[in-house]
């Protein structure tokens, strides 16, 4: 089973479009660093570990490597960069939404994904439909999630077509 390394955000965008649950039904197993899950996630969303979340321990080269990334990229958090070095550390691919973020990925040759590519995962793998899809993008939008709304409509169209 392939890991996926996160940031907090695609976590809230599902959870925005009610999409948690069936976001961990994926065969990927989907990790973040534990001090990201510590600062970021616990005291409101606890439930990911139940889930199926998994907490990544960083090791003391890759604590040197997100301080490192620090000082080459200013706008991604430290958090947000130890996702990047966990996804370096564990040779995997890194979610997010943060576009400073997935620039740094980018730069630094880390696959990068993000929630329009994990909810198209869900509709291929018959694990939604196209119309629960859209439904839960209407959702996310209402409660101010930043997507890029043109490409979800372009995607969602592709979907229903094919």
């Amino acid at each position: 089973m392939a890991l996926l390394v996160s940031d907090a955000n695609i976590f809230i965008d599902f959870e925005d479009g009610g999409l948690l649950d069936v976001l961990f039904g994926l065969d990927e197993t989907i990790g973040v660093p534990d001090l990201l899950f510590e600062d970021e996630l616990r005291a409101q969303h606890w439930g990911l570990l139940d889930r199926g979340l998994v907490l990544i321990e960083l090791s003391a080269e890759t604590v040197e490597r997100v301080t490192l990334l620090a000082t080459r990229y200013r706008h991604p958090s430290r958090l947000d960069l130890a996702a990047l070095a966990a996804a370096q550390q564990e040779m995997c691919a890194l979610l997010t939404g943060d576009r400073h973020l997935r620039r740094a990925a980018e730069r630094e040759g880390v696959e990068v994904h993000g929630t329009l590519w994990l909810a198209e995962r869900l509709v291929v793998r018959g694990l939604l439909s196209v119309s629960q899809l859209s439904a839960a993008y209407r959702q996310m939008r209402a409660r101010g999630r930043r997507l890029p709304w043109d490409e979800v409509g372009r995607q969602l169209a592709r979907l229903t077509s094919s």
